[in-house]
């Protein structure tokens, strides 16, 4: 994938976003990615509205043939469009550490879960 800024892909990019943000933080800047790239009127990601915003992502020098690809490997239903999901879980897989990073954020985020759990029991 092209380079977010000098020399720094993508790949080398999120799993820093995700140690600074938190899981719950990294998600929140994920939707906030997927709203810039989205298509307004259909509510999705398009091909064409990836071409059109991908440099608000610093994206702008992705090839045609490499905008296609992350559609088609992002696209799980076959749609020609990202959903939101779609775009998340396309992003962590894009991402071989955020990959193995993942379970210990799945595992932050049960955790904290269960505590809530267990306090509002307690109440």
């Amino acid at each position: 994938m092209a380079g977010i800024g000098k020399g720094i892909g993508f790949e080398d990019l999120l799993p820093v976003m995700a140690s600074k943000l938190g899981g719950e933080g990294l998600i929140k800047e994920l939707c906030n990615g997927f709203q810039l790239l989205v298509d307004k009127e259909k509510g999705v990601i398009t091909l064409e509205s990836l071409r059109e915003n991908a440099a608000l992502l610093g994206l702008q020098d992705m090839k045609e043939d490499e905008l296609v690809s992350m559609m088609r490997e992002g696209d799980l239903d076959g749609d020609g469009a990202l959903t939101q999901m779609e775009f998340c879980v396309l992003m962590f897989r894009l991402s071989p550490e955020l990959m193995e990073e993942s379970w210990f954020w799945l595992e932050e985020a049960l955790q904290r879960e269960l505590n809530d759990n267990s306090n509002d029991s307690s109440v």
